[in-house]
């Protein structure tokens, strides 16, 4: 039984580490918005082509996007939209413990 808790914790916090990194946390924040090619989510973050490709290939490690082959290419898109509702909740988190005096 501890094993699997273990294994649960360590997963978890795998998504924390890709997570915090900013690029990641960007990628999926634009990606809530809809399905976009790597091009486009370049292009919009001001990012180059490699870091988004490569920030991707950690997001689909995860299991958090995906991505269908297009004629024209790959388009990506979020596979578990709950990691929208967590980073919503992140955020909140943030701004409660910015605006709280000590």
């Amino acid at each position: 039984m501890m094993r699997r808790v273990s294994e649960l914790h360590y997963r978890s916090s795998r998504i924390f580490r890709v997570l915090g990194n900013p690029t990641a946390y960007q990628i999926i924040k634009s990606l809530a918005k809809g399905k976009k090619k790597p091009s486009n989510i370049a292009a919009e973050l001001k990012l180059s082509l490699p870091t988004v490709s490569n920030t991707l290939r950690n997001l689909r490690q995860l299991d958090l996007v995906r991505y269908e082959n297009l004629k024209d290419g790959k388009v990506y898109f979020i596979k578990e939209e709950m990691i929208i509702s967590v980073l919503d909740e992140v955020e909140l988190l943030v701004k409660r413990i910015k605006t709280r005096e000590y």
